[in-house]
């Protein structure tokens, strides 16, 4: 399909800079194609009503790591220069994928000292050096520091990585490293959050645990990839980022046993929808699923395994505005961005919710 058919005009003042307070009262539109009304206005707090006791609810459990570095490049003989990095991927112990201003005063070899204003780890400073530079811009940091040691200095000196449209706006500060952060977060290696699961909150689960419902994790790590929009004129010349993922044994299981009794699989964002549609076969069956997957869904796809999604409002052109117009269909997708702009409703990160359910779903 023509990636402009993913395009709409979103006004500015419909991009969130702050999650809602409390998480569950952000606004939630069902989008149910093929019933009367097609579109409902509600609440987050309202999932647990479309539950039942055969259903499942499944979340991704990746935490956000603070992957916003800030140091300086020095050379011998040479100027100093101040460097902005963003942590893409991690690639062993000591090695990440990253992005970095101004990546064309960078070359393989130079040097960057991380740390040693604001916020400091225990060592005050950690230096990482450039080990390669990619055709897409990007750098491979390799850092003086390995394993745990590595993950603490970035802890402690680092920024949240919020969204470049709500840094533009304003400033990252003490806030995002609370609100960035899901309730489920609990391994660490995103760089960008789930944001669907953003909106649940203690009170909210109890909601969900009393309808009967059961609650499962599934691990996807992030990338930044997730959110670019889509440069490729048609989708059949996008090559899909690549993402870690784990589905453990014991929820592809209990997922499989929800299926054989007729129950309900609702995914809690596009992370959480793309690993289990990765890790579902033709027959329907859930398998356990390590390792990486760029699985990219467009209309077209048949699911296997998910009933119902809950997901943010996404990015034009992106791919999760793709998958959700595979989900319930393009046309629905179109009315449902419209009546959610129409309506006021705050779109991205920090917005409002979607609860998906498409035709033809038990």
């Amino acid at each position: 399909m023509r990636v402009d058919a993913f395009d709409f005009d979103l006004p500015e003042e419909c991009i969130a800079l702050r999650p809602a307070e409390p998480r569950d009262t952000a606004r939630m539109l069902v989008v149910q194609p093929g019933r009367t009304p097609e579109l409902l206005d509600l609440q987050v707090r309202d999932l647990p009503d479309f539950l039942t006791a055969d259903d499942a609810v499944v979340v991704n459990d990746t935490r956000v790591i603070p992957a916003a570095l800030e140091g300086v490049r020095g050379r011998d003989g040479g100027s100093h220069v101040r460097v902005e990095a963003n942590l893409v991927k991690r690639l062993d112990a000591s090695r990440w994928q990253a992005f970095a201003k101004p990546g064309k005063r960078l070359r393989v070899g130079d040097r960057i000292r991380f740390g040693g204003e604001g916020r400091s780890c225990l060592l005050g400073t950690f230096d990482a050096e450039v080990a390669a530079k990619a055709e897409d811009g990007s750098l491979v940091l390799a850092f003086d520091l390995a394993g745990a040691a590595l993950d603490e200095a970035v802890t402690a000196v680092g920024h949240m990585p919020i969204p470049p449209y709500i840094a533009a706006r304003r400033a990252e500060d003490d806030r995002d490293r609370t609100d960035y952060q899901t309730l489920f977060a609990r391994v660490s290696g995103s760089v960008a959050a789930p944001t669907a699961s953003l909106h649940f909150t203690p009170e909210l689960l109890a909601r969900i645990a009393a309808t009967g419902a059961g609650m499962h994790t599934v691990t996807l790590h992030v990338g930044a990839g997730t959110f670019l929009p889509v440069k490729a004129e048609d989708t059949s010349g996008h090559r899909m980022h690549a993402e870690w993922g784990e589905v453990s044994a014991d929820t592809a299981a209990a997922l499989n046993a929800v299926k054989a009794k007729g129950g309900r699989i609702f995914t809690v964002g596009s992370t959480s929808t793309r690993l289990i549609e990765s890790a579902t076969g033709e027959d329907g069956l859930i398998r356990p699923f390590v390792g990486e997957t760029d699985i990219f869904i467009t209309p077209g796809y048949r699911f296997r395994a998910v009933d119902g999604m809950l997901t943010n409002f996404h990015l034009p052109r992106s791919t999760l505005v793709m998958l959700v117009a595979a989900f319930v269909g393009h046309e629905a997708q179109k009315r449902a961005y419209a009546h959610a702009i129409q309506a006021g409703y705050r779109f991205y990160s920090y917005g409002d919710a979607c609860l998906l359910l498409p035709e033809g779903g038990p």
